[in-house]
């Protein structure tokens, strides 16, 4: 028997703690994304939750956990019988790894037999698995961004749906939606992030003493998971009961029209795109009441609501990070106050939430309760982090909260070796680009760059499958047993089928690339200005990647040697932080820059030998140091590559038209990207 880390064992972490509970409490929240770095116990306390979640009735031997008093009528495994007697089992805990697959998630149809016998033998896949449970999916951002839309849209409709040739099945998919992600990876979507009910920000904390607490707790653990846990029993069972009773209470919690008016109001003046954030407010501030033991929401509960709630809903640009003015949040609330309901017992003063009796408002040492809507702070307990306006700090459970490093060295920390600290150029408002392709037919992940083979795009013909049929090319099929019905008997109407005759269809749509950027940082682009058009344009470049999902790197070079300010990534976020703070200077070592290139290239085809690099070259084409540029440039033979010609004014060596030549690279200048920039602006303000 596997033995869950308790919940209330959980060092800080109150956002989360609070986020999760609401959720439990209330499935209408819509789920949470927790966004921190490695280490900080986000698998953990999503484990412990499910643990303490009120057990449900299942009918016997439906595969898709229908409650016997209420069984869904559009279940596959259905109809059920009335009044069947109900078998009891803890919720389930659902976990989707990075590589799974759309039938692996949303159940797959055995077209074979569908065909063939007229049969609708279906799979159920996880999104059945997870229903009336909590679906938990760790890298959340790794995920292809149509999975997270199936995903996203089981959640808020509670239903799944699947569609193979014109067979299509239903069933319920009502869960407790949970997502992690390393922001260092890539960020979601805007669109998929306002998909997510709530979301906090955690780190490790970096107070000595919780850190000790943390691994503590965690190392009696480990020495005995089953005396530990029992140590935590009562806390536990008081939490179960305290979910299991705001669950009953929630249908009875009344929304005033004053605190459905402050929600508005914040909503708005946040500037949040949409309803979506209004409603699930609301709901946030409903369950948080009802957590609380209150039967009217009130001010207060907004405000907790509104914290978990906007954040994420503010980002705007894909260079914006999450996050929320909570003074202008508390003089929203105030000036709303005023309006305060006759019944609303909150009046809006800020005070702390009246824990129901036996609830101690301090996070709990062993032995204390948790609550995880108290502000207080004791002896052991964390002090309370910034939450969903910036990041939380807690414990790190999963890894002793051991700090886990800076990651890579920025450029901005100092020059190469002898130049000095170097010069840090501005960078302007990024403008659109053309579109640049890898050239030929690829087979990578789906994005939006270049030409590939996929599993999703327009169709381009049809082959025999592998294995099992995934997309059935039905002409196809029908065309390869045709010449052979009178040799099967066919007497009927219909044809008779076999399973050598089945064919899917090949289709060609768009993937993602990593694009390298190889930035000339030397002395020679800090004339005249040119370093901020350079970094504009690099910004540019970057947005285009991020809408067109690939992987980005940075590769800068400059006084005597090349570094790798941004190993390959999906963080857009990072590698514009690291252009803006490029220092410049010194001499130009233009073979190293391509040589460090030609290294990363290499590590990351043995990492991912299916995504296909594009090599973007930002340079004046100078070289004042380094080596052979024409050796450097060989071992990039074969690499699609683009150099960007940054030389101005009006006598011009056309070094990088040489180098392009080298590389057998296109070549587009700084002022083509520029100027198209400029028509894209000029367009967007005449419309």
């Amino acid at each position: 028997m596997i033995v869950t880390y308790p919940f209330s064992a959980v060092v800080g972490l109150g956002d989360l703690k609070l986020a999760l509970v609401l959720n439990a409490v209330s499935p209408r929240v819509g789920g949470v994304l927790v966004r921190g770095e490695k280490g900080t116990a986000k698998s953990t306390i999503v484990r412990a939750l499910a643990a303490q979640l009120p057990a449900v009735t299942v009918v016997p031997g439906c595969r898709f956990a229908c409650d016997p008093g209420a069984p869904d009528g559009g279940c596959p495994d259905g109809p059920h019988e009335p009044g069947v007697q109900g078998l009891g089992r803890p919720a389930a805990l659902v976990e989707l790894p990075v590589g799974a697959s759309e039938d692996r998630l949303v159940g797959s149809l055995d077209v074979e037999r569908a065909l063939t016998e007229g049969v609708k033998a279906f799979e159920p896949g996880l999104l059945a698995a997870a229903h009336r449970g909590v679906l938990y999916v760790d890298e959340v951002n790794l995920l292809h961004d149509h999975l997270v839309d199936l995903l996203l849209d089981a959640a808020a409709m509670g239903i799944c749906y699947v569609e193979r040739e014109s067979v299509s099945v239903r069933h319920a998919a009502r869960f407790l939606l949970v997502g992690t992600m390393n922001p260092e990876e890539g960020e979601l979507r805007p669109q998929l992030l306002d998909r997510f009910g709530l979301t906090v920000e955690v780190k490790a904390s970096r107070d000595p003493g919780e850190r000790a607490e943390v691994v503590r707790r965690r190392l009696a653990f480990d020495a005995g998971p089953e005396a530990f846990a029992a140590r935590w029993t009562a806390e536990e069972s008081a939490l179960a009961t305290r979910i299991a009773q705001a669950r009953a209470r929630v249908p009875g919690v009344r929304l005033p029209d004053a605190r459905l008016r402050q929600i508005a109001t914040v909503c708005a003046a946040f500037e949040v795109d949409g309803l979506r954030a209004d409603l699930v407010t609301a709901n946030a501030a409903i369950a948080h009441a009802a957590w609380s033991g209150r039967d009217v929401v009130t001010t207060d509960d907004v405000r907790a609501a509104a914290r978990l709630s906007l954040p994420h809903r503010r980002r705007r640009d894909p260079f914006d990070a999450p996050g929320l003015d909570e003074a202008l949040l508390d003089e929203l609330l105030a000036s709303t106050s005023g309006d305060d309901d006759p019944d609303d017992p909150g009046g809006g003063d800020g005070s702390p939430d009246a824990a129901p009796p036996g609830w101690d408002g301090d996070m709990p040492g062993e032995g204390q309760p948790f609550d995880p809507s108290a502000s207080g702070t004791g002896a052991a307990a964390p002090q309370e982090g910034t939450g969903a306006a910036g990041p939380q700090e807690g414990g790190g459970q999963e890894s002793g909260g051991a700090d886990e490093g800076a990651g890579p060295r920025s450029a901005a920390g100092g020059g190469s070796a002898g130049e000095g600290p170097g010069r840090v150029a501005a960078a302007g408002t990024p403008y659109r680009v053309p579109l640049i392709q890898v050239p030929g037919l690829g087979e990578g992940a789906a994005g939006r760059r270049s030409r590939a083979r996929t599993a999703r795009g327009r169709a381009t013909g049809a082959r025999r499958p592998a294995g099992r049929v995934r997309d059935l090319h039905l002409a196809a099929t029908l065309r390869a047993a045709a010449p052979y019905q009178a040799v099967r008997g066919r007497t009927g109407t219909g044809l008779v089928l076999r399973g050598d005759d089945l064919r899917e269809v090949v289709r060609e749509g768009r993937e993602g690339n990593l694009v390298l950027f190889v930035v000339d940082a030397s002395g020679s682009m800090a004339a005249r200005k040119r370093m901020t058009a350079v970094k504009t344009a690099v910004l540019s470049l970057l947005l285009d990647a991020y809408q067109r999902r690939d992987k980005i790197g940075l590769v800068t070079f400059r006084g005597a040697t090349a570094e790798v300010a941004l190993p390959p990534t999906s963080s857009v976020e990072a590698g514009a932080a690291r252009l803006r703070s490029l220092p410049t200077g010194g001499r130009t070592p233009l073979a190293a820059g391509l040589v460090r290139a030609a290294e990363v290239l290499r590590l990351e085809r043995l990492r991912d030998p299916a995504r296909r690099p594009l090599l973007v070259l930002v340079t004046d084409g100078r070289v004042t140091a380094g080596g052979d540029v024409d050796r450097a440039a060989a071992l990039l033979e074969g690499t699609a590559s683009v150099v960007v010609d940054c030389e101005s004014g009006p006598v011009r060596l056309g070094l990088a038209v040489r180098l392009a030549a080298r590389l057998r690279a296109r070549l587009v200048s700084l002022d083509a990207l520029s100027d198209l920039g400029s028509v894209v602006r000029d367009h967007r303000k005449a419309v």
